[in-house]
């Protein structure tokens, strides 16, 4: 069914847009009059503007969040016959990521209440093969960085972040991608900050992990001609980078707005959790930027699920479900030999989860109509 009356949207980007549309399309202008659309002076001011911000030394763009993963594994030394651990209840890039890297990715189950991964699951899939760990800052709260650090040093493994949804969440003193040997982001146009298209990076510390990334994005050549890895075309392109650094200054103004519009959700669905819908911990406070803001429905609720949204959606509120079919049994990853069952905690997210509206820009009335029509769906049943 197609609304023309959307109440409120899933994603609105024009309240983040509008207010610097004039910068942005002047920059665009810049580069078109440079012409350095690869590789360009942008890119290069923005690579370093976004490392800076997340309190790290390089940035090195790409095109994507998943290219991110898989050239910073290659990078960090992930190679054939490594095994990596990710969590089960994540989005597919993270283990495309990992098998472009070509190593193995090894799955392991979450915990129910913030649906981050479970470290003492990690704890019981560890080989001797295994190289990484890579934790996913899910929804926008980061894995807690002491336990990942402990974790890391008790089993002598590298980290490598997938902060694809936690542009500048904090936890513990840590900004994401601060925590381990270097860290992947995605730009998809609605993330946290997001660009016109695709586009990602990989954050560290190490230059060496930087100069390998640099090589292995632009045909394994540190310079022209000069091709010391196989590497593959995958750069942020120039434009695009000049969009995020205009937009880089604001994220964390974005960020605090979506951290107060989840406090809201919060207040205002607390009263639905005797009939049903169960809210995610957020351990961040502050910390949190909410990428997504994310509810668990009962399991009576949960068999519901797609004609509750169906409702929400007549009534002008769109929703998402992030995610409808965990990792291990998506058709393509049959081959990595997981069965129904393997990952209790995440199977029973996926059934169970809804994602509701959130982005910068969300206003208090919209809020409290997402939640006014959910109470009056969810309490005919």
């Amino acid at each position: 069914m197609i609304l023309t009356d959307v109440k409120v949207p899933f994603v609105d980007l024009s309240w983040q847009h509008k207010p610097i549309q004039g910068q942005i399309e002047e920059v665009i202008k810049q580069v078109i009059k440079r012409g350095d659309f690869t590789l360009g002076k942008a890119l290069a001011e923005f690579e370093t503007a976004f490392a800076q911000t997340c309190g790290v030394r390089y940035g090195i763009g790409v095109s994507s969040g998943t290219d991110a993963i898989a050239l910073g594994l290659k990078a960090c030394g992930i190679a054939k016959g490594d095994e990596v651990l990710i969590p089960a209840n994540t989005f597919i890039a993270t283990v495309i990521g990992v098998i472009q890297a070509e190593a193995t990715p090894i799955l392991v189950d979450c915990q129910p209440d913030t649906a981050l991964i479970d470290l003492e699951a990690a704890a019981k899939a560890i080989t001797p093969k295994t190289k990484a760990i890579v934790p996913v800052h899910l929804y926008g709260q980061m894995v807690s960085p002491q336990q990942l650090l402990d974790f890391a040093d008790t089993y002598n493994l590298l980290i490598f972040e997938d902060s694809a949804q936690a542009h500048l969440a904090q936890r513990e003193g840590y900004i994401s991608g601060s925590v381990g040997l270097a860290a992947g982001f995605s730009f998809y146009p609605s993330k946290n900050l997001g660009c016109f298209g695709s586009g990602g990076i990989v954050i560290t510390n190490e230059e060496n992990v930087a100069q390998k990334v640099r090589s292995l994005r632009n045909y394994g050549a540190p310079r022209k001609y000069f091709h010391t890895d196989i590497g593959t075309n995958s750069r942020l392109d120039t434009i695009q980078a000049a969009i995020l650094k205009v937009k880089l200054p604001f994220l964390a103004e974005w960020n605090q707005a979506r951290n107060q519009a989840a406090k809201q959700y919060d207040r205002t669905l607390n009263s639905l959790q005797s009939q049903g819908i169960t809210l995610l911990k957020n351990q961040s406070n502050l910390g949190h930027v909410y990428h997504l803001y994310v509810i668990r429905l009962s399991q009576f609720l949960a068999s519901h699920r797609e004609t509750i949204q169906q409702k929400l959606n007549e009534q002008g509120v769109q929703t998402g479900i992030h995610y409808p079919i965990p990792c291990h049994l998506q058709p393509a990853y049959r081959y990595l030999g997981y069965q129904p069952g393997d990952f209790p905690s995440a199977e029973l997210l996926c059934e169970q989860v809804l994602s509701l509206p959130m982005y910068p820009g969300l206003e208090q009335n919209q809020i409290d109509l997402v939640s006014e029509k959910l109470w009056q769906i969810i309490t005919k049943y």
